[in-house]
């Protein structure tokens, strides 16, 4: 698979990854959502942490929103390295195709969702209450301290837990609840090819 192939499937994530994400930003005000099926809702919320939300001043009183969100934003970008490298090197190899596309896919994923941590404080202003304005003067954060725009939403089972079920029982849930953005489907599409790769390369050992 030549370089160009990869630099296309890269180039192609990211704009879709961020035209959808600053068309949301522009258009939706925060926490609104529109009804496109019973199962898919566009539901624009922003993502200051981790995977579900998650930060790292959730798992310590030491350290600060600010802090842990830096710290976050400076990982993404050494782990983007990493994968960047490993990319390079399975091109230079001439690996098997679907590997260097499932790197490229978690590539291109990671650097989008960088994008939004590292530079959308300072090119957005606030969602709340209001649709943001691009390349804002009245900022909404700083540089590496962005949050990252999430919209995609598959409520596909709703309903209450049976209640003989331990602990949760007699509850409300949706299945699938997490809101998510394109940069996370690249990734996950990614994760499973290389799963899918590994998978292969054992059962012809």
């Amino acid at each position: 698979m030549s370089k160009k192939n990869v630099l296309i499937v890269i180039l192609l994530v990211l704009f879709v990854d961020q035209v959808t994400k600053i068309y949301i930003k522009t258009h939706f005000e925060l926490g609104q959502e529109l009804v496109v099926f019973d199962w898919f809702k566009i539901f624009f919320v922003e993502n200051d942490g981790m995977a579900w939300g998650a930060k790292l001043s959730d798992f310590s009183a030491h350290i600060s929103d600010k802090t842990a969100k830096l710290v976050l934003t400076l990982f993404r970008l050494v782990a983007l390295a990493a994968i960047g490298c490993w990319l390079y090197t399975t091109i230079k190899k001439k690996s098997a195709h679907h590997l260097i596309y499932a790197l490229a896919l978690i590539f291109s994923g990671a650097l989008g969702n960088i994008i939004d941590s590292v530079f959308y404080g300072v090119i957005f202003d606030d969602s709340l209450g209001q649709k943001a304005s691009f390349f804002s003067e009245n900022y909404y954060g700083s540089l590496f301290h962005g949050k990252v725009v999430d919209m995609l939403h598959f409520p596909i089972l709703k309903g209450y837990l049976p209640n003989w079920i331990p602990f949760v029982g007699g509850e409300y849930f949706t299945f699938f609840n997490p809101v998510f953005n394109f940069a996370d489907v690249a990734i996950s599409t990614g994760v499973g090819l290389l799963l899918v790769y590994n998978q292969r390369n054992s059962s012809s050992k």
